[in-house]
């Protein structure tokens, strides 16, 4: 049965953010807010970790997972970046987007698409995630919390508990979110390209 740490969403007491990021080490799923919708969340080096989210949201081996970080210094080490998109991120970052990138090509086979060789990098604007992301020292395998047979994706940390708690490890309350996931943005080529809008304004694309 998952455990449930209530956090405060502005100023997180730092002693459940160590156990969070214990059960996260440990090979635990957790469910946990953003600046969006909820997600689920896990060490980026667990298989089995993400094989677990890939049966709860029923997604099939070429969805793009993400990677939630707290600056672009660790992104970097992961997703090659050109000066004009460093300056896009930068600007719309942290906040809710997330942004599907070439991967160098160093980082494992399981952390990509398989065919694209893309990565999917988030910067959130979330008290909680960025003190969880600081005790870890590292990047959390993410995907946003939107179950197989919904529209939308869950916002509430009690109905996550009732609906996920033999099935997850931990869930998070940081206060009610939004029914929006993030606002995916597509730039492993060219041509920059919205996949989903989301909870990200995308006017900036008609400025």
């Amino acid at each position: 049965m998952a455990q449930y740490f209530h956090i405060h969403a502005q100023n997180p007491q730092l002693r459940l953010i160590q156990q969070a990021a214990e059960i996260v080490r440990g090979g635990g799923l957790v469910a946990y807010p953003t600046d969006s919708s909820y997600a689920l969340g896990c060490h980026l080096d667990d298989k089995r970790a993400v094989d677990r989210i890939r049966r709860i949201r029923k997604l099939d081996r070429h969805h793009n997972f993400t990677l939630m970080a707290h600056d672009l210094k660790q992104i970097a080490q992961f997703a090659k970046i050109d000066n004009e998109q460093y300056r896009l991120i930068k600007a719309l970052t942290p906040g809710p987007y997330t942004f599907v990138l070439a991967a160098k090509r160093l980082v494992p086979n399981r952390l990509v698409h398989p065919k694209k060789r893309t990565i999917g990098i988030r910067i959130p604007d979330n008290a909680i995630v960025h003190a969880l992301l600081m005790e870890l020292g590292e990047p959390i395998m993410s995907s946003s919390l939107i179950l197989p047979e919904a529209d939308l994706a869950m916002a509430d940390p009690d109905e996550i508990r009732e609906r996920l708690e033999h099935e997850i490890d931990l869930v998070i309350d940081g206060g009610i979110g939004t029914l929006e996931p993030s606002t995916v943005i597509d730039w492993h080529q060219a041509e920059l390209r919205v996949l989903r809008e989301g909870a990200g304004d995308i006017a900036f694309l008609q400025s």
